[in-house]
């Protein structure tokens, strides 16, 4: 069964001055997120941006993917610590996603557990939604 998520932006004003809200419709698990073009070009200084979302998404969607495959290999993870780096360049959009993870996978050598992290790299929903971007791996077992 195919589910649908859904948040909304109210932005106010121009691009360089104006401010927008966005709204986690679906959930409501996260608070509504200010930001601006300063938070997104520059420094956060308390507010999110659109490549900060990707990278909570793309984290997430990750840990997820690889947790799966490393059980389904009959190695299943007892702690997978992911993050996402998106980094963006002001006129020319985001250039590159770096994800890290490691890892404390029971029964699994390093060779093993990092190319299980490439297959879940590449096969995650989320990359695979992002693949007009190129996207790195870092992994290693705890």
């Amino acid at each position: 069964m195919a589910t649908t998520r859904s948040a909304h932006t109210v932005w106010e004003g121009n691009l360089l001055e104006g401010n927008g809200v966005v709204t986690f419709d679906t959930s409501g698990a996260i608070d509504a997120q200010p930001v601006t073009w300063a938070s997104r070009s520059q420094e956060a200084n308390g507010k999110t941006s659109p490549e900060e979302l990707i990278a909570a998404a793309h984290s997430s969607c990750f840990s997820m993917a690889f947790s799966h495959a490393l059980a389904g290999a009959g190695t299943p993870p007892t702690k997978l610590v992911a993050s996402a780096d998106v980094t963006f360049q002001p006129g020319e959009g985001i250039t590159g996603i770096h994800l890290t993870v490691e890892g404390t996978v029971p029964g699994i050598d390093e060779d093993a557990f990092v190319a299980a992290a490439e297959e879940a790299k590449a096969n995650c929903p989320v990359s695979q939604a992002l693949k007009a971007v190129p996207i790195t791996l870092s992994a290693k077992l705890a």
